[in-house]
């Protein structure tokens, strides 16, 4: 299953020594790191990112993954981001990309306050046991969340809201006296782009989505390459599933593209 990793530490040097085990478990085949960085919590709130040492598939942090859910955890507002306070508008993006949700980030935020680090990771794995072995032996603290397709869902709900509020008032404008018409109008015309904008970011979220997952299978079948035995058979079945859970995620954004095109 992929995953979003966060385990948090009490000080940088644990976090590189957790970052190392993870490495560690990688190169076993327990899991598989497709991008990692460790976050500093300065005692301002404000934190550094350091792109942890290792060969991933995924590099840039950009508009991945990782680098959504880095930009919330290392975000000017700490991690006062949470369901109860309610997400920046900035921050949407983010939490789009990274596949999780605002509980998720409360659950870190307990955690990681000023003075602690973490290693944050984009991971596959099948079972739990080996990181929280290695993590909890070290002190740290793990978080995770399986990358979901909450915000795409959401974001279907959104455009199939919005073009029916459309269509409704395309009826109104068609019955509404002269003096109504321009306003109507005004209020179709802004439902209109922010269908639009909504939908350029399931574009852009699509484009992600098959990037990394090139990316993913392409690193995960050069290691089954040179794999024996039962390493290798997990190996290939992870790039499997990898491809299998992007035909669908990828299929659904094309659907949602393909109904708001319509409106």
């Amino acid at each position: 299953m992929e995953r979003m990793l966060v385990v948090v530490f009490d000080d940088e040097k644990k976090a590189y020594e957790g970052s190392r085990a993870l490495n560690q478990l990688d190169g076993d085949g327990s899991i598989a790191i497709h991008a990692e960085s460790v976050i500093v919590k300065k005692a301002d709130g404000t934190a550094a990112v350091k792109q942890a040492e290792g060969d991933f598939p995924i590099r840039a942090l950009e508009g991945t993954a990782l680098g959504g859910l880095v930009g919330l955890l290392a975000g000017p507002m700490g991690l006062a981001v949470g369901a109860g306070a309610g997400l920046m508008v900035g921050s949407l993006g983010d939490l789009y990309a990274a596949g999780v949700d605002a509980e998720f980030l409360d659950e870190v935020s307990s955690k990681l306050v000023p003075g602690k680090c973490a290693v944050v990771a984009d991971v596959s794995e099948e079972w739990v046991t080996p990181v929280d072995t290695r993590m909890e032996g070290l002190g740290g603290v793990v978080f995770r969340a399986a990358r979901t397709n909450v915000q795409d869902e959401m974001a279907a709900r959104e455009v199939a809201e919005t073009r029916k509020e459309i269509a409704q008032l395309r009826t109104e404008h068609a019955q509404a006296h002269a003096d109504r018409k321009a306003k109507l109008q005004a209020k179709i015309d802004s439902l209109h782009a922010g269908l639009e904008r909504k939908l350029n970011q399931v574009e852009r979220r699509s484009r992600q989505i098959k990037s990394e997952t090139e990316a993913k299978v392409h690193a995960l079948q050069n290691k089954a390459a040179k794999a024996h035995g039962d390493v290798k058979a997990t190996l290939q079945n992870r790039s499997a599933r990898i491809q299998e859970e992007y035909e669908e995620a990828a299929s659904k954004l094309r659907n949602l593209m393909a109904r708001g095109a319509g409106s």
